[in-house]
């Protein structure tokens, strides 16, 4: 029952926050556990979850390339301008800090901050804009903040 509230707690709280996918997220797994088919859903979500929504996300940001819309003019053009050469070093950063969270969470069994993580996603896409895309970069930057913190 109590993963029930929890879910539901955030299924209101990004409603109210206008964060949809978090809100779709929370009310489909709501909805399979008030159906009671979680034993049969949750571990195909839990097992290729992640790696699926990784292949849409990825897709939809090819779509442009494969669309014909990008070309390898622009393409060459993107990558002889500060901005192109910024956006190669901070992606480059940002994927890595998303390997480290995702082996934090969970390969190191600290899924126990996960709460956190998904509430201040909620919180910057209901009050600043945000997008709740977040959870595995902002847990690769405290898996590498504790690393450094620890080292010391």
């Amino acid at each position: 029952m109590e993963s029930t509230t929890m879910l539901l707690i955030i299924l209101v709280v990004a409603v109210l926050g206008k964060a949809d996918s978090v809100a779709i997220a929370a009310g489909t797994l709501l909805m399979i556990k008030l159906l009671h088919i979680e034993s049969y859903i949750f571990p195909c979500i839990e097992k290729g979850g992640l790696n699926l929504g990784l292949i849409l996300i990825i897709a939809s940001i090819l779509i442009p390339i494969a669309k014909g819309s990008i070309t390898s003019i622009n393409i060459k053009n993107v990558f002889t301008s500060w901005v192109g050469i910024m956006a190669l070093v901070i992606s480059f950063f940002t994927t890595y800090l998303s390997g480290l969270g995702l082996k934090y969470l969970t390969v190191q069994g600290h899924s126990d901050v996960m709460p956190a993580l998904i509430l201040g996603a909620v919180a910057a896409a209901s009050f600043i804009g945000g997008v709740p895309v977040g959870p595995l970069i902002t847990s690769g930057m405290l898996a590498l903040i504790t690393k450094l913190i620890n080292k010391q």
